[in-house]
Order: C-alpha cells, then sequence, then structure tokens
C-alpha cells in the first residue's frame, strides 16, 4: 500500500507537470486563432500514447468555456485502424504565451509548449514538461528538408536527445 501511495504522489508531482524544462521558455505574442486547425507529426520522441502510430495529426478548435478541443489521431498498422484520443487545453498564463495544459485524461494535464513557431504559423516546434516530449508539426504532411534540419537543430540546442526523434517524410 506504501509503495501504490508513493508512486501515486510522485506521478501526482511530476507526471503531471504543465511547465516546460526549466530552461526552455515558451514563445511570446502566440495568437491561438491563427494556430486553430489542423497539424500533422513531422517527427517526434516517441511516447507511450503515441508508440507505433504513424500518419498522426492534431485538430485544436475552440471551445466555449475559454479552452480548446483536441483531437488527435494516428494510424495504427499493426491493428490496420485509426486511433484517436479527445482532449482539452487551457493557457498556463496568459493566452500570449504558448503554454498550455492539456488533459486526455479527466484531472490529469501535461505540458504543451510552444518553443518554436515560424512567422506564417506553417511549422511548430513542441514539447512537453520535460527532454521525453517533442513533436515537430507542419500545416501540411511534410515539411521542407532544410526547415526541418533547422527545427532538429534547435531541439538538440534545446538539450533534446536528436536519436531519439523519429520522422514521418
Amino acid at each position: 500500500m506504501r509503495s501504490l501511495l508513493a508512486l501515486l504522489s510522485s506521478f501526482l508531482l511530476f507526471g503531471c507537470s504543465v511547465k516546460p524544462p526549466k530552461d526552455i521558455h515558451p514563445i511570446t505574442n502566440f495568437d491561438l486563432s491563427r494556430y486553430l486547425g489542423t497539424w500533422y507529426e513531422v517527427a517526434r520522441i516517441d511516447n507511450r500514447f503515441e508508440k507505433g502510430l504513424t500518419q498522426a495529426s492534431a485538430n485544436y478548435t475552440s471551445r466555449t468555456d475559454g479552452g480548446i478541443r483536441v483531437l488527435n489521431k494516428g494510424w495504427d498498422p499493426n491493428k490496420k485502424k485509426w486511433k484517436e484520443a479527445v482532449g482539452k487545453g487551457y493557457f498556463v498564463e496568459n493566452p500570449s504565451i504558448g503554454a498550455l495544459k492539456v488533459s486526455f485524461f479527466g484531472p490529469f494535464y501535461s505540458g504543451y509548449n510552444i518553443i518554436k513557431l515560424d512567422e506564417d504559423y506553417h511549422y511548430a516546434l513542441v514539447v512537453g514538461s520535460n527532454k521525453n516530449y517533442l513533436w515537430i508539426l507542419s500545416r501540411t504532411p511534410t515539411m521542407p528538408s532544410d526547415k526541418l534540419k533547422e527545427y532538429v537543430q534547435l531541439a538538440k540546442q534545446a538539450g533534446f536527445d536528436a536519436q531519439r526523434i523519429i520522422f514521418f517524410q
């Protein structure tokens, strides 16, 4: 019983963090209206929620409570079917800062921190609350190779292990 309580406490203290790693800062001057819509995963550090999925995308729409509806979708090639998860997101601080908390499981939130976004809102580098979560997103399923290299380089400079990044183009 003690180990179960310790595990639960540990999860609540560290597993539900929404802040980015201490040396990483979300973008400022963020405009949610320009960010809404569909984004495709061009690359990511694999995680247990998406393990094995390909053709992953996320669609963001406004919620009536001021939050964001999140629809994540990915193809499971082993089961030959789409896997979907619906969640909700809210700004951690100010809506002009690209730092959100997102939940797919009741009261448990994870960090969604946009640390790079091109001025046309076509490409984004998103990280979680630690350096095990990273996504490179594009408005289209592919991204120009020079732009992809730039975003990978930014991830490396931020301390992410580029060897762990898997690519989908």
